[in-house]
């Protein structure tokens, strides 16, 4: 596990929730989508399981699996989750170079190093 994602404890309680609800405890998937408008933006999907992916963080017994071409974006970067009365959601950190999404589940690469 070279990525070095790191998964805080809030994030791997729900990760740890979401894959034994889905039935493959302990292990999850994340992958960054392009946004539908074409303006550069990536988005965290979750889902339960492996789908293919490589190991790129364990945290709390959870493994996180992602696609092999995109682990060199989620190098150093963080993995959070919060909750409230209304719901909740993941929220990633913003690699350097990127631009925060305003909802905070995902960034704009300013660079030119695009999926």
């Amino acid at each position: 596990m070279a990525c070095n994602l790191i998964i805080s404890k809030s994030a791997a309680a729900e990760l740890i929730r979401q894959s034994a609800f889905g039935g493959t405890p302990g292990e999850m998937h994340i992958d960054l989508l392009p946004d539908g408008f074409d303006e550069g933006w990536l988005y965290v999907r979750l889902r339960c399981g492996k789908q293919d992916g490589i190991p790129v963080a364990r945290a709390d017994g959870v493994t996180l699996f992602a696609p092999s071409d995109q682990v060199s974006l989620l190098i150093g970067l963080s993995l959070d989750y919060y909750g409230d009365l209304s719901g909740g959601g993941f929220l990633i950190s913003t690699p350097e170079g990127a631009e925060k999404s305003p909802c905070g589940s995902g960034f704009k690469i300013l660079r030119n190093e695009q999926l």
